[in-house]
Parts: C-alpha cells; structure tokens; sequence
C-alpha cells in the first residue's frame, strides 16, 4: 500500500455545504420513552447503571476549566522570547516543565 491519503469517495464539501430542510426533519422519527429505556449507559465500554451514566453525563457538560490542584499561584511573569520559544519546542505541558526546571534551580541555589 502507498503512503498516499485514502480516497473515500464522497465530495465531502458539498456535504458540509448541505442546508438540513424542515422537511428532512420530518423524515427523522420522535424518539420515545421506549426507546429510551432500551438504551444502555456506558462510561468507555463498561455498561453502568443509569444513575452513575448520568452523573458522568452531567460532570462532562460542566463549564469552565477543572479544579486546580490548590498548590499552584496564579501570576504574571515576563521572560525572554527565546526562554519562551524552546519551551514552547517542546510540545505540550511546557509550563509544568518549566516550572519543574525552576524548582530543581531552588534546590540547589538558596533563594535571596
């Protein structure tokens, strides 16, 4: 097989293009109780009861960033482009390397 890109036969512009009609909402049936009940909660592929699905459906719809940890300090510090740069290099989690790097600097120099 080449190291070419699969071609899956669709002009996936046009449906992205495409404008849903109110009458291709016609064509989708209401969904029921019924089937509803037939519906299985999963977190990954391990089925759970439906209380511990929806706990887990109501945590994933939270807004916001998650809880920090509590030991971090939030502040604004400038450093040269290029420190920045070469961090930044290194992909993500950069600020906790850094951070981390900073740390190791402390223990072996007293802070003034």
């Amino acid at each position: 097989m080449s190291g070419s890109k699969h071609v899956i036969g669709s002009d996936l512009a046009k449906v992205d293009a495409h404008i849903i009609t109110p009458e291709e909402y016609e064509e989708i049936p209401e969904m029921t109780d019924a089937d509803f009940e037939r519906g299985v909660w999963k977190i990954g592929d391990r089925p759970v009861s439906p209380g511990e699905g929806m706990a887990a459906f109501r945590q994933a719809l939270r807004r916001g960033r998650p809880a920090g940890s509590g030991t971090k300090v939030s502040t604004t510090v400038r450093f040269d482009a290029e420190v920045i740069d070469s961090f930044r290099a290194t992909g993500k989690g950069w600020q906790t390397r850094m951070n981390d790097v900073l740390r190791d600097w402390l223990k072996a120099h007293s802070p003034a």
